[in-house]
């Protein structure tokens, strides 16, 4: 029978590790390679039977990568701590390895909640991730945003998982600030600068989008509050690359 290594990126995640695991019920061996977490999440992961592997954080593409190293196995199930893995999406996972129809890697839509609420709009409604992949044609890049490079023929799962990716509106504007970090740091590095365009016009074009081109509206205040967050994420991404082009770095 083919086998599955499933790897959890983490950091502080006390209030999902624990569901998290179990939801990879089906996994043959279970990675959760932590970032040097300052709450109780490694020692509610060592509760399971679970490999953990502690190792400074530099990127997203880095830290999963790193884990996919150390997998037992080919086939590979990434799972953000954040998500839940349905039983629907557990027998496509277990269907897919064992008749992959040729393919490499497999997308997988998710169900969005915002403060446990549910998301129809705002964006989320075409969320898809490249979860579960073979190790040998896969592999990440890209420091916030990570994407999976492949090489060979990619499938969809019908149905979708969980994805409980803000448990309140600091812990959303918390995410947006480590984002625009990164992000800052890696256009700072390209030698990219910051004009009136980066500050006034893309923020506004961001929230645009999310509440009215992607239909954000429906989602009522929630909607509003996701295309806001959105926005502010943009423009702090341009005041931190603005900090940095001038010698300031953030504490």
């Amino acid at each position: 029978m083919t086998k599955i290594t499933a790897i959890i990126p983490t950091l502080n995640e006390e209030i999902h590790i624990e569901e998290a695991i179990k939801s990879l019920s089906f996994a043959d061996e279970i990675i959760v390679i932590d970032s040097f977490s300052k709450d109780d999440t490694v020692a509610l992961a060592e509760k399971h039977n679970v490999k953990i592997i502690k190792r400074k954080f530099d990127d997203f593409s880095s830290q999963k990568n790193f884990a996919i190293e150390h997998a037992k196995y080919s086939w590979i199930y990434i799972l953000d701590a954040d998500e839940r893995v349905t039983s629907e999406v557990e027998k496509e996972i277990l269907e897919a390895v064992k008749n992959p129809k040729d393919c490499v890697g497999f997308y997988v839509r998710r169900t969005f909640y915002f403060c446990n609420k549910r998301v129809n709009y705002s964006g989320f409604q075409r969320d898809k991730v490249i979860r579960l992949f073979l190790k040998e044609h896969c592999k990440y890049t890209g420091l916030v945003h990570e994407k999976i490079n492949t090489k060979g023929k990619l499938g969809f799962f019908r149905n979708k998982i969980d994805h409980f990716s803000y448990r309140n509106y600091d812990h959303y504007i918390s995410k947006m600030n480590h984002y625009a970090s990164i992000r800052a740091t890696e256009l700072h590095a390209k030698g990219n600068k910051v004009n009136i365009y980066h500050v006034m016009i893309k923020p506004a074009a961001r929230f645009f989008i999310h509440y009215i081109i992607r239909l954000g509206f429906l989602d009522g205040f929630t909607g509003f509050l996701v295309a806001k967050t959105q926005a502010y994420g943009v423009l702090t991404r341009y005041i931190k690359l603005w900090l940095l082009n001038k010698g300031i770095k953030e504490n």
